[in-house]
C-alpha cells in the first residue's frame, strides 16, 4: 500500500478475491462430497449450505486459535497418507529419480497440473494472511497499538522462519506422499481420472481397509473447515488494509463491519458457486490452476519489496534470497502465462 500505486493495490486484492473465492466454494463442495461419504443420504445442495454457514458462524464467533486446536486433529489424518506410502510395495529408487528429474510431457493436461500444484503450494492466501496472523499474535502478547508494534528483532524473525519453513515441509511430505499413494494404488490400477470422493479415498485401503472412507472424509472435512476461515479471512485483511477499514479477528463484529462483511460475502458467494453445476473434485483442481495463475503477480511485489534497503533497511533479502525469489516468480510467471495461452488455444 505504501509502495505501489492504487491501480496496482486493488488489482492485487480483486484478484486475491477471486483466487480465495473460488478456493472457499471448492473447499466447501468437497467437504460435502466427504460427508456424503460417510452419509450419503443427507442431499448435496443442504451439506454446502450447513457447512458454509457452520464456517461463517465460527469464523465470526469463535476466536480462529481454538477452532484451529480442534481441527488440528482432523487434518492429522492426512498423516494415514505416509503410513499408507510405508505400507505398500513402492519402488523407491524410481520415485526418487522422477521426483528429482520429472517425465515432462508437453501436453495442456500436464501444464495445468504442474499449475496447480504450484497454486497449492505458494497460493496468494498465504502472503496476507500469515502477516495478519503476526499482527494478531503480537496484539494477544499486548502491543495494542501500531506504534507499538514497529519494529522487530532477529529472534522474533528466526521464530517466523521456523514456523513457516516446519509448515511448508509438513506440508509438502503429506502432498508428495498423496502424489506417490495414489499413483501405486489408483494409477496403476487404471484409475487415472479421479471423479470422485469415493475413488480417492481408495488410495488409503492398504493401510485403513474398510475405514479408509472415514479416514479420507475426515482429512477433507479437518482441512476444508482450517481453510475457509483462513481464505475468507486473508481476503477481508487485504479489504481492510487497501480500504483503511477497522480489521483483525480479535475485533467484535460490530466493531469491524466490513471486515466482517467482506468474510459473509466471500463464504456466501463461495457456497453459491456450487450451484453452477462444477463437480466438486474438478473445482479443487481449477481452484489450484486459479491460484497458480494469479501467485507469480502477488509474489514479484512481494519480492521487490523485501529485496529493497530503501523500504527494509536491515531486514531486507539476501542476495542469495532475491536470485532465489526471482527465479520462482520468473518460473511462475511463465507456467502462468503458458497456462493461460494453453486455456485459450
Amino acid at each position: 500500500k505504501a509502495v505501489y500505486s492504487k491501480k496496482v493495490l486493488y488489482a492485487c486484492t480483486l484478484l486475491l478475491f477471486l483466487a480465495n473465492t473460488l478456493n472457499i466454494g471448492a473447499n466447501l463442495g468437497a467437504m460435502a462430497k466427504a460427508v456424503e461419504l460417510i452419509n450419503p443420504k443427507i442431499p448435496f445442495v443442504y451439506l454446502v449450505i450447513f457447512i458454509g454457514l457452520f464456517s461463517l458462524v465460527c469464523e465470526i464467533f469463535i476466536p480462529y486459535k481454538r477452532l484451529a486446536k480442534f481441527l488440528k486433529y482432523l487434518v492429522m489424518s492426512l498423516f494415514a497418507y505416509i503410513v499408507t506410502g510405508l505400507l505398500i510395495d513402492m519402488d523407491w529408487a524410481n520415485l526418487a529419480i522422477n521426483g528429482i528429474i520429472p517425465h515432462i510431457e508437453f501436453t495442456k493436461t500436464q501444464l495445468l497440473l504442474i499449475t496447480g500444484i504450484l497454486g497449492t503450494t505458494i497460493s496468494p492466501y498465504l502472503f496476507f494472511w500469515q502477516t495478519s496472523q503476526e499482527v494478531e499474535a503480537q496484539i494477544d502478547q499486548g502491543k495494542v497499538t501500531p506504534e507499538s508494534r514497529l519494529g522487530t528483532n532477529k529472534a522474533e524473525i528466526k521464530d517466523m522462519r521456523t514456523d513457516v519453513w516446519t509448515g511448508i515441509f509438513l506440508s509438502n511430505v503429506v502432498m508428495f506422499f498423496i502424489i506417490a499413494v495414489c499413483a501405486n494404488t489408483l494409477f496403476v490400477n487404471g484409475i487415472t481420472d479421479i471423479q470422485t470422493a469415493s475413488d480417492a479415498a481408495r488410495a488409503l485401503e492398504p493401510f485403513a481397509g474398510r475405514f479408509a472412507t472415514w479416514l479420507f472424509a475426515l482429512g477433507i472435512i479437518g482441512t476444508g473447515l482450517l481453510s475457509v476461515p483462513v481464505l475468507a479471512g486473508s481476503t477481508a485483511y487485504a479489504f481492510s488494509e487497501s480500504l483503511g477499514w477497522k480489521e483483525g479477528l480479535y475485533r467484535k463484529l460490530k466493531e469491524a463491519r466490513a471486515f466482517y462483511g467482506v468474510i459473509i460475502v466471500s463464504i456466501v458467494v463461495g457456497i453459491l458457486l456450487n450451484f453452477v453445476g462444477i463437480d466438486p473434485i474438478k473445482a479443487l483442481i481449477y481452484s489450484a490452476i486459479a491460484n497458480g495463475v494469479i501467485s507469480p503477480v502477488i509474489i514479484i511485489c512481494i519480492v521487490h519489496i523485501s529485496s529493497s534497503q530503501k523500504i527494509m533497511g536491515e531486514f531486507a533479502n539476501k542476495k542469495s534470497t532475491n536470485v532465489v525469489g526471482w527465479i520462482i516468480a520468473g518460473l511462475m510467471s511463465v507456467t502462468a502465462i503458458a497456462t493461460i495461452a494453453a486455456l485459450f488455444s
